[in-house]
């Protein structure tokens, strides 16, 4: 049904698509209230981590921002400002809610050590598209090969603790999270 892989060059050729929803920047009580009341509504969201680049080797991990997406909303939470909150580890905790991200091993463990918790309900995509033959497990790939377009990364590197982020920053993450969501809700579709 899905290519085992797919190499750059092709996922050139494709078409680029970025997230088109409503973005909300979550740096304040109010709005992280509303956030987490929103995603506890959800069966399943994207989700991501970022984290300021790190360039010397050996230097510690410091997640600052989470994503959190569905098909039109996009939660980019500034845990830089607000720290790991309850509202947070609740929907970390929440089996119900199913998180899926692409890479989960590093952030989950840097998470868990700002904050002791116990996640439940997160789906790894690097690891669900392997029943799909794909092998290929970067993000970018997978989006390539299940939903047919390709997404920048060109703001990977940047600064996430910045006062305010740019709408190429905002962009950035909410389609990451967002292209997570998707690929799920396709493959869930197939099952």
């Amino acid at each position: 049904m899905f290519i085992e892989n797919i190499k750059n060059e092709d996922i050139n050729l494709l078409e680029r698509r970025t997230f088109g929803g409503e973005i909300t920047v979550v740096d304040s009580q109010k709005k992280l209230d509303e956030a987490t009341e929103y995603l506890q509504n959800q069966p399943y969201a994207g989700f991501d981590a970022e984290a300021r680049p790190r360039f010397i080797k050996g230097s510690k991990r410091h997640i600052s921002l989470l994503q959190f997406a569905t098909g039109s909303k996009a939660f980019l939470v500034r845990i830089d400002i607000l720290g790991l909150q309850k509202n947070i580890i609740g929907i970390f905790e929440n089996k119900k809610i199913i998180k899926v991200g692409s890479g989960l091993t590093d952030d989950m463990s840097t998470l868990r050590k700002m904050k002791r918790f116990h996640p439940a309900g997160f789906v790894d995509l690097q690891e669900y598209t392997k029943e799909f033959g794909i092998t290929d497990n970067s993000l970018r790939k997978i989006t390539a090969i299940v939903l047919g377009f390709r997404i920048s990364k060109s703001q990977r590197l940047s600064n996430w603790e910045k006062n305010e982020y740019t709408d190429a920053q905002k962009l950035y993450a909410a389609t990451d999270a967002w292209v997570c969501y998707e690929i799920y809700r396709k493959l869930t579709s197939i099952n």
